[in-house]
């Protein structure tokens, strides 16, 4: 009897991440009207000329954030991966809101 209540405590979860999976593809999909675009959120790629928003809805918020405000341009840093104090295994780097350069460690 305890297996078969594990079982369908099992199946009752990867039915909930299924279900969350599928809604969030598809509140992408209504957001940016691009398969290939939502393909790259949901995996998790991050490539030059992303935007920030894009970036949040891929990676979700940064374990970190460095910020520097130059002449032209403001350069920010948002950090993945904590792996020690002020240390990140994925560094983004975004210029006025666009990506345009990571540093990926391990």
């Amino acid at each position: 009897m305890d297996i078969a209540i594990a079982l369908v405590v099992i199946a009752i979860i990867v039915a909930t991440l299924v279900a969350a999976r599928a809604a969030r593809r598809k509140r992408l999909l209504e957001k940016y009207h691009d398969e290939a675009l939502v393909n790259r959120l949901i995996r998790h790629v991050v490539w030059q000329g992303e935007t920030e928003e894009q970036l949040l809805d891929s990676m979700d918020r940064p374990g970190g954030i460095d910020s520097k405000t130059l002449k032209t341009k403001t350069r920010v840093v948002w950090k993945y991966n904590r792996t020690g104090t002020n240390r990140y295994s994925l560094r983004i780097t975004l210029e006025d809101g666009v990506v345009v350069g990571w540093d990926s460690k391990g």
